[in-house]
């Protein structure tokens, strides 16, 4: 199935200027149909919805645009987007393990004021 930017923009949730921006940017090179007008596919909107997790999880735009660059040329730079990968998960579970620390520090804290605002 092919869709109009609009389609797109609907389905991905990302506004029409954010996914121009990613074009310009390299991430997503979008077919032209016989008017110009951009086609997604469902392979696009697969490719964008990778796109969302990587930034969602914290891996800065230009690792994005690298990754994205590695992808575009084929096979040879699996290893390579392999490593990036690997690397961006290790960060994620740090900030994982981080944020565990820090909510078990808030639930001691909450615990503390509870039992001092317990009747006595």
């Amino acid at each position: 199935m092919d869709y109009s930017i609009g389609e797109f923009s609907k389905l991905t949730g990302l506004g029409i200027h954010t996914l121009r921006y990613y074009e310009h940017e390299g991430l997503i090179i979008p077919e032209r149909n016989t008017s110009n007008r951009r086609r997604y596919s469902d392979k696009d909107l697969a490719w964008i919805n990778f796109i969302k997790r990587l930034k969602e999880t914290g891996m800065p735009i230009r690792e994005i645009k690298r990754y994205a660059a590695l992808r575009a040329v084929g096979e040879t730079t699996l290893n390579e987007r392999l490593e990036m990968l690997l690397q961006h998960r290790q960060a994620l579970s740090q900030q994982i393990t981080q944020l565990q620390e820090h909510q078990t520090k808030l639930d001691d804290k909450i615990e503390y004021y509870r039992q001092k605002m317990a009747p006595k």
